[in-house]
């Protein structure tokens, strides 16, 4: 059975059941403590933990997801992956054990004929919690399992929580036993390779308290709601009914093996034959299928965060494939086959290929170009252990070439070995230990809300309700205080001065999402003044207002007049529906694969980060502009439709990739399907109230992502005013025609440049003279000629001037010319003739016995710096004695 079958007759079995079918939410994640969703239930967590009403009492999903916290790891053993699916079906207060245990063992042991997935019964294996006595009778009657196929495990294997106090439970898994041939006899206890989890069902009824570890924290009660989470490996799955065309693990299944066997044929070898070999080629078909999946939801490479887990995946992959001997570009072959594999259950795979395979070729250009640059640190670093008499690369060296140019330790190795030279692996480990914890309390600092601490907040939800949110609708609300929060907790008053987060049973201020920066305005009240400084959404449903009292006092309580700001909404909206015109204008002139990554807009500014490989030359920049501008003059109408999401999609709404939607989506319309977004923004009516759209900025911000900024509305006229007035005041400068200036600034360039070549041709010519007549005063020091000098320029002069006298010395007689530059940053150069060398002397040795050991070079030519102009004064009258020392004269 294909998994893109086994995916479907999942979600019909739950639809058939009563389940809402919920399709995938995108890899990149809202919740702040994760980068990607990394299991079935985080979409679901804000139902799960009461934070917000769900929209359906049971519901069903297979979920992609990316888990990359032992990344080294992956392709070492044959159970991981860096990205898999998971088939969930989930109950908020409605059924429980006895319901999820029938669907679980319905579904995988009913025939294939009628919907299911034909398991043997028999071979099936269950776990249960040891306190789980109700479960354990479940199973015996719902499946007839005998007892010794019912086993009991503590609360390491078999019990769930978030590891933060809420919600928790038992949890019972399934096994199936996947015969002698793979391991040991004694059920998932004795041997979990032979018997293979596939299915997890959780049953959330307790609330834990504060605590650690799997057990270390207090049970508080049961739940008022009690809750199923269920999560099922659709890998897994493949795997046991693949098992007949010889799949006995997820690199074996029909979406991951034609990967595997494409790198295999590349490379020239093949799989089963090598098991060093069989490592990378796991590695390059989970990683390149992972990459699939996070380029197509909207991911791009980048040096942080989720872009540095992708480059990372990517890198990898390609450097597996080098192990392999495979040195030629591969990324565009190999995404092609896990796009076929993929595109069954994913269209859109296929829908954004040409920018995926795009950006995936500028990151595997970038990388080859990082391999050849790291090369040549690594042999710089090599050459000095070596001619420092060492045989060790530090482990710092091996540290920096992989955190600075992502040279993956294996290549230092390999390449220092080649060479002759061990690396200190012992220091490299623990600096890469120390930059995992320092990632560790981040991602706890991340799980724990860092410094906000939403309990008190929580506590307004639970009581008060999810806050009635207007800014759609109005600019005005009059409102009731609910809550004050300083920064040690909530307070019941904030005076005049102060900084507190308020929450309002009612608010007309727009909440920072969507790249949209959240509303200015004001609190007033009989006996208070606020200013309104930020707005946020800490919780599902819930609007927080960060206000600085100006006067009076603001209580609890209290009734308010909210107010935004109007200027600044109007800017806000100009700003916003400016966005999606620009990457509408984008799409138009680049094509759909200009897809926008990314957004930030705030009254009279916007940015849009996309895609592209290269910079936008000044004619596509100014077609994007134009493109742009004749959507506002033909005042394109801009309108708001409610639908479901499947109908957003069809209708070819584009969605962003870090949002999570919900069963009705919001769609914004300019001039019809010419912009067609989801987007809980706020916008202005009609296109041309956005003003003008004038570019201002496009840059690269990473490896194939590019960015552009704009002013718009009032602020779009002031920058094109200040162009205007810029371009007056050259015109006036040269004394041309504004139609000319291109062409008359272009001559006077090229007459500095020539100008500044002739310069430099005579400081050449009079340096020579200089040299010439430096070489003839020379000084005979114990048989070598010595010339000192000073020169004025740069440290290029004194270089060239250093070497030219060199030249100009006796060759058959030892020389030394010693030239010092006295500007802002002296610098001295010292350099030894072919003689001079035969005689012991050395340019390095000399700058450094002359610098008080600062300095280097080689033995011909060597210079130093950090000393000032005197005391290059005083080297250069010491020569003389440094070199009689050298000689031992």
């Amino acid at each position: 059975m294909r998994t893109a079958d086994i995916r479907t007759r999942f979600l019909d079995f739950f639809a058939e059941r009563g389940h809402t079918v919920v399709p995938s939410a995108p890899l990149p994640t809202p919740d702040p403590t994760l980068l990607f969703v990394n299991a079935g239930m985080v979409p679901f967590k804000p139902y799960l933990t009461g934070e917000a009403e769900p929209p359906w009492p049971r519901a069903t999903s297979v979920q992609k997801c990316v888990r990359t916290l032992d990344i080294e790891e992956v392709g070492k053993t044959t159970r991981h992956g860096s990205f898999f699916q998971m088939n969930g079906n989930f109950s908020f207060g409605d059924y429980f054990k006895e319901e999820a245990i029938t669907f679980a063992w319905d579904l995988s042991t009913r025939s294939v004929a009628d919907g299911g997935y034909g398991l043997d019964p028999a071979k099936i294996w269950v776990t249960v919690h040891h306190s789980d006595d109700e479960s354990r009778g479940l199973w015996r009657r719902i499946a007839d399992l005998p007892d010794e196929r019912i086993v009991a495990r503590g609360d390491e294997d078999n019990f769930w929580s978030m590891g933060v106090p809420g919600p928790c439970g038992p949890c019972s898994e399934l096994y199936y036993d996947r015969g002698p041939a793979l391991g040991r006899a004694g059920g998932p206890a004795v041997d979990e390779d032979r018997y293979m989890e596939f299915w997890n069902l959780v049953f959330m009824q307790y609330e834990r308290g504060e605590g650690t570890g799997k057990s270390g924290y207090p049970i508080l009660g049961e739940l008022p709601r009690r809750n199923i989470d269920t999560g099922m490996g659709l890998e897994r799955m493949a795997t046991l009914l693949q098992a007949e065309v010889g799949a006995t693990n997820l690199y074996e299944i029909d979406e991951t093996r034609p990967v595997l066997d494409r790198a295999a044929d590349l490379a020239g070898v093949r799989y089963g034959a090598d098991p060093v070999a069989d490592v990378r080629l796991r590695v390059v078909a989970d990683h390149v299928r992972t990459a699939l999946m996070l380029l197509t939801d909207g991911t791009a490479p980048g040096n942080e965060g989720r872009g540095y887990v992708l480059r990372r995946i990517l890198r990898r992959a390609v450097r597996s494939m080098r192990q392999l001997g495979y040195e030629d570009p591969a990324l565009t072959q190999l995404l092609a086959v896990a796009r076929d594999c993929m595109a069954p259950s994913y269209p859109d795979v296929s829908e954004a290929y040409d920018r995926v395979a795009d950006q995936a070729a500028g990151e595997e250009d970038a990388f080859r170009a990082t391999l050849k640059q790291g090369t040549t640190v690594l042999d710089t670093a090599v050459t000095k252990v070596k001619a420092e008499g060492a045989r060790q690369l530090p482990g710092a060296q091996a540290f920096l070439l992989h955190d600075t140019y992502g040279f993956p330790i294996d290549l230092t190795l390999e390449m220092a070995a080649e060479q002759g030279v061990e690396v200190d692996r012992e220091g490299f480990t623990a600096l890469m230990r120390e930059q995992r914890e320092r990632a560790r309390a981040d991602a706890r600092a991340r799980k724990s809300g860092g410094a906000v601490d939403t309990s008190a907040l929580r506590a307004v939800l639970t009581e008060h309700g999810p806050t009635d949110w207007r800014a759609w609708d109005t600019l005005t609300t009059e409102s009731r205080v609910l809550a004050l929060l300083g920064p040690a907790g909530p307070v019941p008053v904030a005076r005049d001065g102060e900084i507190v987060t308020a929450v309002l049973d009612r608010t007309p201020f727009y909440a920072e999402s969507g790249g949209q920066e959240s509303d200015a305005g004001r609190f007033s009240g009989a006996s208070v003044e606020a200013d309104v400084l930020d707005v946020q959404r800490p919780l599902p449903g819930l609007v927080a207002h960060q206000v600085r009292v100006t006067a009076g006092e603001l209580a609890v309580g209290d009734p308010v007049h909210a107010a935004v700001d109007p200027e600044w909404r109007l800017g806000a909206r100009q700003a916003h529906s400016g966005t999606h015109v620009l990457h509408a204008a984008l799409r138009e002139v680049l094509g759909p694969t200009a897809l926008q990554s990314g957004s930030y807009n705030r009254p009279g500014h916007l940015r849009l980060d996309f895609p592209w490989r290269g910079g936008l030359s000044t004619t596509v920049r100014s077609e994007v502009e134009e493109a742009a501008n004749r959507a506002l003059r033909r005042d394109l109408p801009v309108g708001v439709r409610w639908m479901t999401l499947p109908e957003a999609k069809e209708l070819g709404a584009l969605a962003l990739f870090d949002e999570t939607y919900g069963e009705q989506v919001r769609v914004v319309e300019i001039g019809g399907a010419w912009s067609r977004e989801l987007c809980g923004g706020t916008h202005v009516e009609h296109a041309a109230q956005v003003g003008v759209v004038a570019l201002t900025a496009e840059s690269s911000v990473g490896a194939g992502m590019r960015r552009l900024e704009a002013a718009v509305g009032i602020e779009g006229f002031a920058h094109l005013a200040r162009e205007r007035d810029l371009v007056a005041r050259i015109a006036e400068q040269m004394q041309a025609p504004r139609a000319e200036l291109p062409e008359r600034i272009a001559g006077l360039l090229d007459r500095l440049k020539a100008a500044d070549r002739e310069n430099q041709r005579l400081r050449q010519a009079a340096l020579a003279v200089r040299a010439g007549e430096l070489a003839d005063r020379a000084v005979d020091v114990a048989g070598v000629s010595v010339v000192t000098a000073t020169v004025d320029g740069d440290a290029g002069a004194a270089r060239t001037l250093a070497l030219d006298v060199r030249g100009r010395l006796p060759g058959e007689r030892p020389g030394v010319a010693a030239v010092a530059l006295t500007a802002d940053k002296p610098v001295l150069v010292v350099a030894v003739n072919k003689a001079g060398r035969a005689a012991g002397l050395s340019a390095s040795a000399l700058v450094k016995r002359l610098l008080g050991g600062r300095g280097g070079g080689s033995d011909e030519v060597a210079q130093g710096g950090g000393a000032s102009a005197a005391d290059l004064a005083s080297a250069l009258a010491g020569l003389a004695g440094v070199v009689h020392a050298e000689l031992g004269a």
